[in-house]
């Protein structure tokens, strides 16, 4: 299962890679959601290559609805994340892939295209760049690069409160426009945390497993164990994670 994943996020990479600044076709899903023909192409080939050798597994992929096997595995798929960003033809997009076993992510694997970035990672077995072991951070508070939410307009009184305090905690903030390499960064001690409000499980279940599995900490916003379910979430290099949470609770 762990080389089908990174087959098919290789195989999906190639496909974003090919059309990057030839999109054919882009399509409002809702709000300010939008999906291309290169997501779907991508994904069609990541599902069609996990059903050739899993028929029976059930799937959870961003473009298509969730198909429910009764299987204790499920696939967690994001063909293109970072999809407003390949859109405009920024490079930071990247191909997702998590395998869940009885509720638990036991397989995490990220393709970065653009820098042929390969993340992989199996729980307990720790965290992997193009087969080289990989850690977290060690930096303290007054160093940290964090990676904050883009999506303000949806709950701007509460973001933009918590981004003030946390700003004046932390060396400087990011925003990449997509959770797959943000969570890789943390992994490979590039930066130092992340901080999310309105993820869904394919953007993040594979790089949280990988960030945890390279030395780091992924919990809710109050502290409690991450699951593909939140929706909400702090990715940290473990040292900081209490300091965050403290900072998010101030008054």
């Amino acid at each position: 299962m762990r080389e089908l994943a990174i087959r098919a996020a290789k195989e999906a990479g190639k496909i974003l890679i090919d059309n990057f600044g030839r999109i054919h076709k882009i399509t409002k899903k809702s709000g300010r959601e939008l999906v291309t023909n290169v997501d779907l192409e991508a994904q069609t080939t990541i599902i069609s290559l996990i059903k050739e050798k899993y028929p029976h597994h059930s799937i959870l992929s961003e473009e298509s609805p969730a198909e429910e096997n009764h299987s204790k595995y499920r696939w967690i798929i994001d063909p293109l994340d970072g999809t407003h960003n390949y859109i405009h033809k920024v490079g930071i997009f990247g191909v997702s892939i998590a395998l869940e076993w009885e509720e638990e992510i036991i397989l995490g694997v990220i393709f970065l295209p653009v820098t042929a970035e390969l993340y992989v990672a199996e729980k307990g077995k720790g965290a992997y760049l193009n087969n080289e072991r990989i850690a977290v951070s060690r930096r303290d508070l007054p160093q940290v690069s964090m990676v904050y939410d883009s999506s303000l307009q949806y709950n701007q009184e509460v973001m933009l409160t918590n981004l003030g305090k946390l700003a004046d905690n932390v060396f400087n903030v990011r925003m990449f426009g997509s959770s797959a390499r943000s969570l890789s960064f943390i992994a490979n001690g590039q930066i130092d945390l992340q901080i999310e409000y309105h993820d869904k499980p394919w953007d993040f279940s594979a790089g949280a497993l990988i960030v945890e599995e390279a030395g780091g900490k992924v919990t809710d916003l109050q502290g409690n164990p991450w699951t593909p379910q939140v929706d909400q979430y702090i990715a940290s290099n473990s040292k900081i994670h209490q300091d965050i949470l403290r900072i998010l609770q101030e008054e």
